[in-house]
């Protein structure tokens, strides 16, 4: 069976605020629903382990959501998640990072699932990340010390998406700003909007509305 790895933030905020935050639920569950139908399982990790913070867990017309979020297999993988210290990146088959703001604090730094991500994209593995989630793959260095996205066209959650999320004075660093100084290209559509870039290996979704897609790219990819 193919194994795809599911990094998450340990950070409960968003930013340096009080506000409740960590990953978005609507970015993992889309992504997980697509994998599971497909007959793909999945690992959930975070730089510490345990328990990951989570909102965007009471949408009440999200039946995928809903549904995914009252999987008791879910629940147990989510508060228990996998410390990056005891993977072994050889045993999975892609990469795949949600978004949420709480990775804008840690795993957009993180050197220890950086590595592994350079690792398992070298030995022909997929990385996928949607809205906040390519934060992740920022610090990721190849074997040639060439940043991972100096080579790659990406897209990512939108300035204007931050606005009108109402976000845009909270959040630690804009993330479309440090996609377009480290990618080889920053592309966007109007804000919303269903958009997946594809280049190569690397897949990335505009916002949570991408997270479907991108979970279907990454299927199509492992040829399941």
């Amino acid at each position: 069976m193919k194994k795809i790895l599911i990094p998450v933030t340990n950070h409960p905020t968003l930013g340096d605020t009080d506000q409740a935050n960590g990953t978005y639920a609507p970015e993992i569950t889309h992504a997980i629903h697509v994998f599971t139908e497909h007959g793909v399982d999945y690992d959930i990790a975070s730089i510490k382990g345990g328990k990951a913070p989570i909102y965007g867990t009471d949408i009440e017309d999200d039946a995928v959501n809903n549904n995914v979020l009252g999987n008791e297999d879910f629940q147990n993988r989510i508060n228990n998640t996998i410390p990056v210290s005891q993977l072994n990146i050889a045993d999975y088959d892609a990469i795949f990072y949600p978004g949420g703001f709480g990775l804008l604090s840690d795993l957009n730094t993180n050197e220890s699932f950086a590595k592994l991500a350079a690792t398992h994209y070298e030995d022909g593995g997929i990385l996928g990340a949607v809205c906040h989630g390519p934060a992740g793959l920022l610090p990721i260095k190849l074997s040639s010390g060439e940043s991972l996205l100096a080579s790659k066209s990406v897209t990512g959650f939108t300035r204007e998406e931050e606005i009108d999320y109402g976000t845009i004075e909270h959040i630690p660093f804009l993330l479309e700003e440090a996609l377009t100084r480290k990618a080889a290209k920053f592309t966007k559509v109007q804000p919303w909007q269903v958009f997946v870039i594809e280049d190569g290996r690397v897949i990335t979704g505009q916002n949570p509305a991408s997270a479907h897609a991108v979970g279907e790219a990454i299927i199509k990819q492992l040829s399941v």
